[in-house]
């Protein structure tokens, strides 16, 4: 419940988010700039709404976390939060309805095409172009490349020079066991900004990187449950442009580029079968700004496909840990729901499946199809091909010493909102999880419900990897030992 609301001015105001967020990004509040824009920040969905949670404590009436967007930089956001307007003005503000034609988006550059109908087909490039090489699933797949090529991989990084760009790179791969050496001539750091016309490099360092690299991984994206459309378009969308351009310039070079299964997020394909080569032309009902984005660039893709740029497209679901090794994304919305409900001891009963796929699998396995001369012009699922109900977890986790109570999700809800403590990951979650969404007015929790979900088929992908040796290990109580026993080791969970 809403504490009456405290008069502050926008100086106290600022003052209290430079400090927060100096302590979310774990440096000294003199590095914040206020005029700087939030998102190059880089906070990440979790940390908005911790942020988002603190200021309705602070300020007392409640604060939309797409208030982040609209005023995107502290000195703006503290000047409007600062100012003496009714709850119900700020409200309107928030919550005014934005409408999206995701079809008129997906218009690409004219000026983007392959510079020549020449193309040579390699499954040995020398040199590589990489994005998003300090995420998870770039860590991995900077790791195949490494494995399964000879290639140099030069990676795109926002860093300041080159010796942290590199560093950035190694700290990434060593925090998920993955750095090694021997390897660390071949990983190139490229200076940029996905955000940015021509990815933020120069005009002549552009072309001289279009001249050189063989072959394209765009895995790069902003995932942000909280933004909207708008505030991911520049990296998500026009960061693809950017990627599609520098495959086109000089010599044709083919990109291989990660999108994902929420392109199927519109309600039309809820209950029915999605296949690799089907299309996806339907994008109404599809609400969350990321999914909207990733839907929009692949359509980019596909327009440079259809102009002859050579491309093969891979869909990954959520991407659960190392199947080999249980190294986890700690800052994964699932990993954190689990952690939440272990700390509540209630758990929602809804219809869900546990259909995520190893980070390892998925890595390899593009990797080694865009080694294929076969694969240009397909798309793949990279869905697990045997999900399980997610009550197996939840058995799994009781079978530990976890005690997790499974109780109507309306009952879960309010559990969820007596949540008073910030230690539990679902307090800062609450605004996201709670937050009723598109003119159904339906939260987070029940777009993932079975019933909304499309059947992802990957029957074509896995014909593809067979032979490989690629194969997606089954979700069972091996892999839930090895996920688990990461996630207490790193102390993360605690054992009961």
């Amino acid at each position: 419940m809403m504490v009456s609301k405290k008069v502050l001015t926008a100086a106290e105001i600022q003052a209290w988010l430079v400090y927060r967020l100096a302590e979310a990004l774990h440096v000294e509040p003199e590095e914040i700039d206020v005029e700087q824009p939030l998102d190059s920040y880089g906070i990440d969905s979790t940390q908005a709404m911790l942020i988002v949670s603190n200021l309705e404590k602070m300020l007392g009436f409640k604060v939309s976390p797409t208030l982040l967007w609209h005023y995107p930089t502290v000195a703006t956001l503290s000047q409007r939060l600062g100012e003496e307007s009714e709850e119900s003005k700020l409200a309107a503000i928030q919550d005014a309805p934005t409408v999206l034609d995701l079809s008129a988006e997906a218009v690409l550059d004219p000026d983007i095409r392959p510079a020549s109908t020449f193309f040579q087909f390699t499954d040995q490039p020398e040199n590589v172009f990489l994005t998003g090489g300090t995420g998870f699933l770039g860590a991995f797949l900077i790791h195949e490349l490494l494995q399964q090529t000879h290639a140099d991989i030069y990676c795109l990084v926002r860093a300041a020079n080159s010796q942290e760009g590199q560093q950035k790179l190694k700290r990434n791969l060593q925090s998920y066991g993955l750095w090694n050496q021997e390897y660390s001539s071949r990983i190139i750091p490229i200076l940029g900004d996905l955000s940015k016309p021509l990815l933020g490099i120069s005009h002549q360092g552009f072309e001289m990187l279009a001249m050189n690299i063989d072959s394209i991984y765009h895995s790069a994206a902003v995932l942000n449950y909280v933004y909207p459309y708008a505030a991911m378009k520049a990296p998500n969308v026009l960061g693809t442009q950017e990627v599609l351009r520098l495959a086109c310039l000089w010599k044709v070079k083919p990109v291989h580029y990660v999108s994902s299964v929420a392109v199927f997020e519109s309600p039309f394909y809820a209950g029915k079968v999605v296949k690799e080569d089907d299309d996806f032309e339907h994008w109404q009902g599809i609400f969350l700004g990321y999914s909207q984005t990733k839907w929009v660039a692949e359509k980019l893709v596909k327009i440079a496909s259809d102009r002859g740029l050579p491309v093969t497209i891979h869909r990954p679901p959520l991407i659960a840990g190392d199947s080999k090794t249980g190294v986890c994304n700690t800052d994964d919305f699932i990993n954190l729901v689990i952690k939440g409900c272990i700390q509540m001891g209630y758990f929602p009963n809804v219809d869900y499946m546990l259909d995520a796929s190893p980070v390892d699998y998925v890595s390899k396995a593009i990797v080694y199809l865009s080694k294929k001369k076969e694969s240009l012009g397909k798309a793949f699922h990279l869905q697990h091909p045997e999900p399980v109900p997610l009550t197996n977890l939840l058995a799994w986790m009781n079978s530990l010493g976890f005690a997790i109570e499974v109780i109507p999700y309306q009952e879960w809800q309010i559990k969820l909102n007596e949540i008073s403590s910030a230690e539990n990951p679902l307090y800062t979650l609450r605004p996201f999880l709670l937050e009723r969404w598109s003119e159904e007015q339906i939260t987070i929790p029940d777009l993932y419900l079975q019933s909304r979900r499309p059947i992802i088929s990957c029957e074509a992908t896995l014909k593809a990897l067979a032979g490989s040796g690629i194969v997606c290990p089954p979700m069972n109580n091996e892999l839930f030992m090895k996920y688990s026993a990461y996630l207490l080791q790193n102390g993360f969970l605690n054992i009961p």
